[in-house]
């Protein structure tokens, strides 16, 4: 490849980009890790979903969740009350965050767990296409597009066996990819936001907001709710976990480094997420599961390289 850089390419990997820098190992290691936890959560989610109903159970999330938030804030000595300037910006953070969880909880209620992984796993890509055009620098390429491209092709064979299949899957997969594609919208919206608003001030709004709104929701679900053992465990993990935990590593590493590097990592998370669910669950686990699987990581493998190879060859 040319080493001249033509205006639409990205700068070099030396360089941050705007406040945004390429990752370093140390934050590529602790990516992984929440890559892995993120992949045991439609799991939790599915085993909650025994005792409770989906948006009740993403309320009872985000009273976890907010606990670990407020203890953070406190432990950092950073703002949480937002001022008057934020409330713009944080409004449509709680529409897309409402949004994105909703259809993940209720989708996940009509889908497997490993099915509602690997779907939600595609949220990179939707990120990758979204920051094409709002984060300076993070640019799709040619390779990127055919990762995606057969990443998606992923997605379709999943769907494939949920057409042949008597367990009505598919009205939880299609919920599945809408959640997706909120996430993937939410994380370059984050990204942006967190440069001109304090990243506790983005997790409370988070945390408020979903809990307030789901617990008012919920209450008109006609799912019975039982206090169990495995709903306790299925909170625990959501909450303190991943909306606590996850959403606070995540909001750190999407101000620091570009979106599209932060994700890259999450290649790892359908496979984890298909080994628990079938350790845990007991879901079977299919060839054309498999092939969907295979497809995506594939397609964002190829996304990823391309994106690397592109920085380095600037």
């Amino acid at each position: 490849m040319s080493a001249t850089r033509s205006p639409s390419e990205s700068p070099p990997t030396n360089r941050a980009i705007g406040n945004h820098r390429p990752l370093t190992p140390s934050a590529a290691g602790f990516a992984l890790l929440l890559a892995a936890l993120w992949g045991g959560n439609p799991t939790a989610i599915k085993a909650g979903l025994d005792d409770a109903g989906p948006l009740r159970l993403a309320g009872y999330r985000f009273i976890a969740g907010g606990l670990v938030t407020i203890a953070w804030a406190l432990y950092t000595k950073q703002p949480m009350l937002p001022s008057r300037s934020d409330f713009r910006i944080l409004f449509w953070l709680g529409v897309l965050f409402i949004s994105q969880i909703a259809l993940m909880n209720v989708g996940q209620d009509h889908t497997t767990a490993a099915h509602g992984v690997v779907i939600n796993t595609t949220f990179p890509l939707w990120t990758g296409v979204i920051a094409h055009f709002f984060v300076p620098g993070d640019r799709l390429s040619p390779g990127r597009v055919l990762g995606t491209v057969i990443a998606y092709g992923g997605v379709v064979a999943i769907f494939a066996q949920s057409l042949g299949s008597a367990d009505g899957t598919l009205t939880g997969d299609l919920l599945m990819v809408g959640s997706a594609a909120l996430l993937g919208t939410r994380l370059v919206y984050t990204s942006l936001a967190s440069q001109s608003v304090a990243m506790p001030k983005l997790l409370m709004t988070q945390a408020v907001v979903g809990t307030v709104v789901f617990m008012v929701l919920g209450a008109f679900e006609s799912d019975s709710w039982v206090v169990t053992e495995r709903l306790a465990v299925s909170i625990f993990y959501q909450g303190f976990v991943i909306a606590g935990f996850g959403f606070i590593g995540n909001m750190w590493l999407l101000k620091n480094y570009l979106p599209s590097g932060v994700t890259a990592l999450s290649l790892t998370t359908p496979i984890w997420g298909v080994v628990i669910s079938s350790v845990v669950l007991g879901e079977a686990l299919s060839s054309t599961l498999f092939l969907g699987l295979g497809l995506v990581v594939v397609g964002m493998s190829l996304a990823q390289w391309s994106t690397h190879r592109q920085r380095v060859s600037a």
